[in-house]
């Protein structure tokens, strides 16, 4: 689909670095020093929670080598919704920006905003989890309870921040990525570097590498829970490619974005595996797995160094929230751009703010809808939403490397997937079998994301139609 809106004037501020670390910075929030709590008490054995973590980080290894083609092939604004539009069809990549909005990227936002309110609490303890104001729904997937807390105000609170810095341009959004991210990433390596330094002393690590290591009478039937245990890790592991989002702002996009997309997963998984080490060498399984509001990274520091370890990594934590949440505000609204260029989402988004260059319009819509999800349901719940949702449309994106590789063979590849077939196809079998494993182990979840999904095609009809009606209407 073409588009008739005139082109673009985009700033091209973010350099390879910039996209690295916009890489970088959008996967590692607040999920490394939280969601291994819940992945222990899924698989019960440090083997076993090692394990989640290494096979999250090969298959989103694996997405990253077969998106590079892909964002080599189509640098443009809009990133994941320009490859399903060009290599399936209109109606996928509006699918897939549907879903974007309705959760993938504003339920990233909400979750990682209420963990940043969460960890902030470490330093106000006034700030509460409870609802003062709100109700219970019951849904298929259990209750929720829907209102306001202290933290959730919060969480709306910094997603307006940061918000309002992307609003203001791109070059001051990606240098404060860039400063964020080295903070968090200096933050992370310290937290390594101590636990496996000093964490020896507690006996953790005895008994976590002995006989406990992996369960007795292991075998095939552990594959289906390793696979829903993997939601949290690939949900700290997701947003690596955002950074196709704001292709149009890239220097360079063709050579850097799959250069930012390969460096940037191989960097977060080697952190995020020895990370997990250095919590198994510091706390015992059952202390990890029963960490206090499932604060791993805390607990770590506290046995490390008392109150004064939980309050530095606290801080840690916070910044690096504020870093993934600053890369997702600013990559999400690069889509509604995309789509309203094509018609398919309100016009104003894809008009540029007069000053600033970005897309105000589609950044406050973000924001706004981000903030209803932060009422609306807690950290894990938010996140088994939009895995499910996510992980459908990196099968379909990789599906339609097939499809083009089959429909423009001629076509210019400026960057090509190395050991095609064989690597896009594995990556193809891996994320479809955890997609209908998410479908068997948690179906009230994974359901409601597919209804989500097929909810936007109602949405898509009627777009197309009012397009229709408006292209046919007499011009004045």
């Amino acid at each position: 689909m073409s588009s008739a809106a005139p082109p673009n004037d985009f700033v091209r501020a973010i350099s390879r670095a910039d996209a690295t670390a916009l890489v970088v910075g959008s996967m590692i929030g607040s999920g490394i020093f939280i969601v291994s709590a819940d992945i222990a008490r899924q698989v019960g054995a440090p083997g076993l929670l090692l394990a989640v973590w290494l096979c999250a980080g090969v298959v989103t290894l694996l997405g990253a080598l077969t998106y590079g083609e892909l964002a080599a092939q189509f640098p443009h604004a809009g990133g994941q919704y320009v490859y399903l539009r060009e290599a399936i069809s209109p109606m996928f990549g509006f699918l897939y920006g549907w879903t974007l909005f309705a959760v993938i990227q504003t339920g990233t936002i909400a979750a990682v905003a209420v963990g940043f309110a969460k960890f902030t609490a470490v330093f106000v303890p006034a700030l509460s989890p409870d609802v003062f104001v709100g109700a219970t729904v019951d849904l298929p997937s259990g209750p929720i309870v829907v209102g306001l807390s202290a933290q959730r105000v919060l969480a709306i609170a910094s997603i307006a921040l940061l918000t309002w810095v992307n609003v203001r341009g791109v070059r001051v959004a990606a240098l404060l990525q860039t400063i964020l991210t080295s903070i968090k990433v200096l933050s992370l390596g310290a937290l390594i570097v101590l636990g496996l330094a000093l964490g020896w002393r507690f006996g953790a690590a005895e008994a976590n590498f002995g006989a406990s290591f992996l369960p007795d009478g292991i075998d095939v039937s552990v594959l289906p829970v390793l696979g829903a245990a993997m939601v949290g890790a690939l949900f700290a592991m997701d947003a690596w490619n955002n950074v196709g989002f704001a292709a149009d702002e890239l220097r360079e996009p063709s050579r850097d974005l799959p250069f930012a997309m390969l460096l940037g997963v191989t960097a977060v998984t080697v952190l995020y595996v020895l990370a997990n080490v250095a919590y198994l060498v510091v706390l015992p399984l059952p202390a990890i797995a029963n960490a206090p509001q499932d604060r791993v990274a805390t607990a770590v520091l506290e046995a490390l160094f008392g109150d004064a370890g939980a309050y530095a990594m606290a801080a840690a934590i916070i910044v690096s929230t504020l870093g993934c949440n600053n890369g997702l505000i600013l990559s999400g609204a690069r889509v509604y751009y995309a789509m309203a260029r094509d018609r398919v989402f309100f016009a104003h988004a894809q008009t540029l703010h007069t000053r600033y260059k970005t897309p105000a319009f589609g950044l406050v819509v973000q924001a706004g809808w981000a903030s209803v999800l932060c009422v609306s349901g807690t950290y894990g719940q938010l996140l088994d939403y939009v895995v499910f949702a996510a992980l459908l449309f990196y099968v379909l994106t990789a599906v339609g490397l097939f499809a083009l590789r089959v429909r423009r063979p001629a076509a210019p590849r400026p960057v090509r997937v190395p050991l095609y077939p064989w690597l896009p196809a594995l990556y193809v079998g891996l994320t479809g079998a955890l997609c209908i494993d998410l479908l068997v182990e948690k179906p009230q979840y994974s359901w409601l994301g597919l209804g989500i999904v097929a909810l936007g095609l109602p949405v898509y009809a009627i777009w197309r139609a009012v397009a229709r009606s408006d292209s046919s209407a007499p011009k004045m």
